[in-house]
């Protein structure tokens, strides 16, 4: 995969947009060798064989695998003054997921505890701008929406897993809007209350539901202020797990987190744990930018791994197509799919067009890296990427920054005019395909643990359609609310430790790895954050290898 920076000049190529007739270039290989070529999943090096543990002999990035190996941050030594706090149900992750979990379960009757790493709403859900998809058009179906996502995840995914999402789609919405989330209308005066559906890359009908172009963060907005407004649900803002307990059987009976504020460790002993972490973007795999928010760092993957938990499809990362590529400090700044949807056009340093705009997210991308890697992208100050034509839209639709409120924001962020200027975008590390491995109910295979959301692998396959990330988080985060709110050891029983971390360290050292890194990071590098220096921790000679 060719990844050095060439390209046209940026005033020569936008001299050529402006006087181009935007003609189709026609010589797009087929999907497999263009993926093969140029997507960086299938990069000489994007994968590596796990050495152990529940996925031995299984692909996994090699930037994740070194976190699935690493040494803990703590060990039972620095448990002993530990603050103790006891739940039915706790919540690991304050974004969508996590929010729809935490509501269903306290629904159920359970006693909730959620601790969210930043705050409350910090995550990835209310920067998914796009959309959530459901079939709730006259002309779609379940079926055919469960047909367009497993063909656009490569035939990869769990068909179980699909079914139930499309399936819960409709009621999905309608628990939203009875939350009191605000979806647009479409147009007319005779709508009869119908909601706008657009069409999305990889989709065969128009189906994905928005709110303007901010759709995660009005989704957000309402799942944060129903939290809050439910008693039997504790917050615990800026506490990030560092540590899943165990019982003697091997059953997830909490966790242990780190309180930021009080610089102290906090274990949380519950009947049934749900992970709801999120992603991996902070990680920049592949030295990409990153759409993703300050702390998506794999935490959850880490811990799940730990404890035994499978996982399936490591190896597999969306790069959406559109992240922005100049000014250099808003580099992987996200614009929605919902401007490709809306009728902008790709455009190359050529003023040509390259590739069918709505096709899926991963063709997509790799045309886009395809361009850049044969000289036909455009370089500005460094920085590579094609032209995301929004002159040409806006002319033919001027109120339509009106609807894509998001990109006038962008646009404005990278000092230019979307009306006169287009943006240069690059292809940016966006969500995580693959996960820990969970059944219908969110179960992982570690009695007492569930996942919902990015953290969970099996619902998109190899690829994700735009759309179905809100879906996933609100489908499967009530799910796994519910039966985690049903299941676990009586309260007094769930008492436990980190001996399951030795365990795997053992197998590590049997296997004559050693590894010198320490996880979950937490925060990206540049972050600068050390538990062990902020926690005061010292490092305990007589700890268990």
């Amino acid at each position: 995969m060719n990844t050095e920076r060439q390209g046209v000049d940026y005033a020569q190529a936008l001299q050529t947009l402006r006087t181009s007739a935007l003609e189709m270039r026609n010589d797009l290989p087929a999907k497999e060798i263009l993926l093969q070529d140029y997507h960086p999943d299938y990069g000489a090096d994007a994968r590596i064989t796990l050495p152990v543990g529940a996925n031995a002999g299984e692909f996994c990035h090699p930037d994740l695998a070194k976190l699935l190996l690493s040494r803990p941050l703590i060990d039972d030594f620095n448990l002993a003054g530990a603050l103790q706090m006891n739940t039915d149900v706790l919540i690991i992750g304050g974004g969508g997921a996590g929010a729809a979990a935490a509501l269903t379960a306290a629904e159920a009757g359970a006693d909730v505890v959620m601790a969210n790493k930043l705050r409350i709403g910090d995550s990835n859900t209310v920067m998914a701008e796009g959309g959530i998809q459901a079939a709730v058009g006259e002309e779609d179906s379940l079926q055919r929406h469960f047909e367009d996502t497993v063909k656009g995840g490569h035939h990869a995914a769990d068909k179980a897993l699909v079914a139930q999402m499309v399936t819960d789609g409709p009621a999905a919405i309608r628990w939203l809007i009875g939350l009191g989330m605000n979806f647009d209308l479409a147009a007319g005066s005779d709508n009869n209350g119908r909601l706008q559906r657009k069409r999305a890359g990889g989709t065969t009908t128009p189906r994905v539901l928005c709110y303007r172009d901010f759709t995660g963060l009005e989704m957000m907005r309402v799942l944060r202020e129903a939290v809050e407004l439910e008693r039997n649900i504790t917050q615990l803002n800026r506490c990030p797990a560092i540590e899943l307990l165990s019982d003697e059987h091997g059953r997830c009976v909490g966790a242990v987190l780190y309180d930021l504020e009080r610089r102290k460790l906090l274990m949380v002993h519950a009947k049934s744990v749900v992970l709801a972490t999120g992603g991996s973007g902070r990680l920049h795999l592949q030295d990409f930018a990153t759409s993703n928010h300050y702390g998506a760092t794999a935490d959850g993957l880490v811990m799940a791994y730990r404890m035994g938990a499978k996982l399936r499809d490591v190896d597999s990362f969306q790069y959406h197509p559109t992240g922005v590529a100049h000014p250099p400090h808003l580099a992987g700044a996200l614009i929605s799919e919902a401007v490709r949807s809306a009728g902008t056009h790709l455009v190359n340093g050529l003023g040509e067009r390259f590739v069918d705009e709505l096709q899926p997210r991963d063709v997509v991308a790799a045309a886009i890296l395809r361009e850049c890697a044969e000289g036909r992208g455009v370089l500005r100050d460094g920085q590579v990427g094609v032209f995301l034509d929004t002159p040409r839209l806006i002319a033919k639709d001027p109120d339509v920054l009106k609807r894509l409120v998001s990109l006038a924001h962008v646009a404005h962020k990278c000092g230019i005019n979307p009306a006169e200027e287009p943006l240069l975008i690059h292809p940016t590390l966006h969500y995580q395909n693959g996960g820990m491995l969970i059944d219908g109910n969110g179960q992982s295979t570690v009695p007492g643990l569930y996942g919902a959301g990015e953290v969970t692998g099996g619902i998109h396959g190899r690829n994700r359609l735009m759309g179905n990330a809100l879906l996933d988080i609100i489908s499967f985060g009530r799910r796994a609310g519910e039966a985690a709110a049903q299941t676990g050891l009586p309260l007094k029983k769930a008492r436990g430790g980190i001996s399951h971390v030795y365990k795997l360290q053992r197998e590590l050292t049997r296997a004559g790895i050693q590894s010198e890194g320490k996880a979950p990071v937490l925060y990206p590098d540049y972050g600068r954050f050390d538990l062990r220096e902020h926690a005061g921790i010292q490092e305990n000679a007589h700890a268990k290898a």
